[in-house]
């Protein structure tokens, strides 16, 4: 059975990375990959959405996938100068958080956050982490077979939209106001197509 992996080579012939799934069924796919080396190339589809106190961005490394595929869900945030949001972690404030809802046919991968940074707090002197500037928190989906069935449906099904929601929570503060609380819902649309039943040409098939 064939198990398909990527390496990642730098120009002096080491392998930097490498990404292989435990089971032989998912894929990683190239844009995928690239999203995860090369963050800034991972845009294959992108969409604003209208929040308060910061700019959201919603991305995506693929838009079509079939079984086994696995997608980057990317929510690219951007702050305005002297505005932050609190990490995942911090004490007695209300941290950023993506919560996205469980939908049948997709495995979710934990959410990544990037590393915060430290603020001080003069006004009531405090050290708390925190997000500022552009950052962006990403949540890999894999389009799931989780029973013969659905391996076989996966084959002769029709092609499928898959939407896939949840809700942006935060409170942004600047050095004076702390802004109330906001969840803005997000969502990103995928195009699940049945798996390819076409052989491979005839010159590069085992004899």
């Amino acid at each position: 059975m064939a198990h398909p992996g990527f390496f990642y080579i730098d120009s002096s012939g080491l392998i930097r990375e490498r990404y292989f799934e435990a089971k032989d069924t998912d894929r990683f796919t190239p844009n995928n990959i690239l999203g995860k080396l090369f963050p800034a190339l991972s845009e294959e589809v992108s969409r604003n959405v209208e929040a308060p106190h910061l700019q959201l961005t919603l991305e995506q490394s693929d838009q079509d996938l079939i079984s086994g595929n696995q997608v980057s869900l990317i929510a690219e945030i951007e702050l305005p100068p002297g505005v932050h949001v609190y990490s995942p972690g911090v004490q007695g404030y209300k941290p950023i958080q993506l919560t996205l809802n469980s939908i049948a046919g997709i495995e979710f991968g934990p959410v990544v956050y990037p590393n915060s940074k430290v603020l001080y707090l003069e006004a009531i002197q405090e050290h708390v982490p925190v997000f500022q500037g552009k950052f962006r928190i990403t949540q890999d989906a894999t389009v799931t077979t989780s029973k013969a069935r659905d391996v076989v449906r996966s084959l002769v099904s029709a092609e499928r939209t898959i939407s896939i929601t949840g809700e942006l929570k935060y409170q942004a503060c600047d050095d004076k106001v702390c802004y109330p609380p906001a969840s803005v819902p997000v969502m990103w649309s995928l195009q699940v197509f049945p798996l390819d039943l076409k052989r491979s040409p005839e010159a590069i098939r085992h004899k």
